[in-house]
């Protein structure tokens, strides 16, 4: 292990950046649909010897001394976001004529851009290394701190956060019920990349020590957590998960909207799977609709039909507001829409969080001016919403409803039970395939109900579609590309063990702790070294 250590260590160049990059892009085998965290024992050591050879001369300004250090850090998360994130291209693929220009901008210059996040991470590390388990706490502070900020700089995307690589089962996901997605950040880290002090012969007791301890407890909360008696649920639904399956190249053909809407119909007002109750909430994708409510009256009175007494839909369309079809002050929301009983929308949600040129362009007024424009849109240019609100069903039940990638941010669905009882969530994941962008997705919406300890109803236009419990269980799913529809009974209960805002400050604690402890081992190695 010395040896290798060594070796690394000394690498410079081209060869520097080539283990960097590639220790990045193994890190990805963590995540789903892979779920092999055991990489992480090997990328983050491989990360710790490299930025011990990242050293810059005594004479440089600190900025100039922390570029070689900012420069593995990069390159490690140019891997990592590469290999992680390579499906993105396959929406430009769906409309190839538009938008196959585009290709290179999205599989490569993503990545390009989230590298800086971790190439800051590795920066910060530096800052507060030493030669011993200090700078394994020092990278997990810079991972927690880099992770945080993903979050929400420039609109934030914490996808494949590296807290997701430490939770790839229920047994493994409860501690994020106490630590948020900010605390199990830089755990996973400093986890990872402790088997790095083999090589020095330092502190390697006290980091098996460490290391022994926090999974163990990581393990240990989670089958205490999972085997623990759950009071009986007081109230329950029975819902019902339509996934229709639509292709994508014909979702907004003219020629095809009743077909499209009478298989949505279909698959709602089929008898109960046996064992079951009539569903009381039926629930479709993002922009399952295919046409505007507005213009097919039709379409609502049919609905109404359809549904008996007490059933609601939610189901996601394409909003419109303001003026006329010409009128330039027409504004187009993507939206969840609950349509009761009686064929009359009894409330909408619009998506507030929009996916930049997905959605809508940025600067649109200057990159319009430069010939850029809005890629795989869909139908038309979207405004957010102003504000998001739970839905009420029936019987007072209120769901909190996430449209796409909104379901990924954290703080965005913190819920508590004074707020709702039920996350949902709305995605067309068509764009992607059978790649592995459907299945990080799920994995993060999964993550998100054991956060809060409430069930997640998700329906997807073609997977992964399903029905979790409050601890991370999935209770019944569609696979990618079935199309059909689920009917669960979903009992209702808050199983969270801290408000979200106690989760956060207890994710911000442990940060907070690895930097006291990088910084006064820093500290230490630089009074012994005067």
């Amino acid at each position: 292990m010395k040896r290798l250590a060594g070796r690394i260590i000394l690498l410079w160049g081209w060869r520097r950046a080539l283990v960097a990059f590639l220790a990045g892009a193994l890190a990805v085998l963590a995540q789903a649909p892979y779920d092999f965290f055991a990489v992480g024992f090997v990328s983050f050591p491989l990360l710790v010897w490299l930025l011990d050879g990242a050293t810059g001369e005594a004479s440089d300004g600190w900025f100039r001394r922390l570029r070689p250090a900012f420069a593995i850090g990069w390159w490690f998360g140019f891997g990592y976001f590469l290999a992680g994130l390579w499906w993105i291209g396959s929406a430009l693929l769906v409309e190839a004529d538009s938008f196959a220009w585009a290709l290179p901008f999205a599989v490569v210059g993503i990545p390009l851009a989230l590298a800086f996040f971790y190439g800051f991470a590795t920066a910060v590390a530096r800052l507060l290394w030493s030669n011993d388990i200090g700078r394994i706490a020092a990278l997990a502070f810079g991972f927690g701190l880099a992770e945080w900020l993903r979050d929400f700089l420039f609109t934030g995307f914490p996808w494949n956060a590296v807290g997701y690589a430490a939770m790839p089962v229920p047994l493994l996901m409860q501690s994020v019920s106490v630590t948020g997605m900010v605390g199990m950040n830089a755990l996973a880290v400093f986890v990872f990349a402790l088997p790095a002090l083999l090589a020095a012969g330092r502190h390697v007791s006290l980091g098996a020590a460490l290391l022994a301890i926090l999974v163990a407890a990581h393990v240990g909360f989670g089958y205490v957590r999972l085997a623990a008696k759950v009071e009986p649920a007081t109230r329950a639904i029975d819902v019902r998960i339509v996934q229709p399956a639509v292709d994508l190249s014909e979702k907004w053909d003219a020629s095809v909207p009743d077909r499209i809407f009478a298989t949505l119909m279909g698959l709602s007002a089929k008898a109960p799977e046996a064992g079951h109750d009539k569903p009381q909430l039926i629930l479709w994708p993002e922009t399952s609709v295919p046409f505007f409510f507005a213009e097919r009256p039709d379409a609502l009175t049919a609905l109404g039909g359809m549904l008996g007494d007490g059933q609601m839909l939610i189901a996601g369309v394409v909003r419109e507001e303001g003026g006329s079809a010409a009128d330039a002050d027409r504004r187009y929301y993507n939206s969840v829409v609950a349509i009761d009983d009686k064929g009359e929308i009894a409330d909408a949600v619009d998506k507030v969080h929009l996916v930049p040129f997905g959605e809508y362009l940025p600067f649109a007024d200057l990159l319009g001016r430069l010939g850029l424009k809005q890629l795989v849109a869909g139908p038309t240019t979207y405004a957010a919403g102003n504000e998001r609100h739970p839905i009420t069903l029936s019987g007072g039940i209120r769901v909190l409803p996430f449209i796409c990638y909104e379901v990924i941010f954290p703080d965005l669905v913190a819920i508590d039970a004074t707020s709702a009882e039920l996350i949902v969530n709305v995605t067309n994941d068509a764009w992607f395939g059978d790649t592995p962008g459907p299945y990080q997705h799920f994995r993060q919406a999964q993550v998100r109900a054991v956060e809060n300890g409430v069930p997640l109803l998700r329906a997807a236009n073609n997977g992964i579609s399903a029905v979790v419990d409050p601890r991370g269980r999935i209770l019944d799913a569609l696979a990618i590309d079935a199309r059909g529809a689920v009917d669960v009974h979903v009992p209702i209960s808050n199983q969270a063990i801290v408000s979200s805002s106690q989760r956060r400050i207890n994710g911000l604690l442990i940060l907070l702790l690895f930097a006291l402890a990088a910084f006064t081992l820093n500290v230490r190695q630089k009074l012994r070294a005067n």
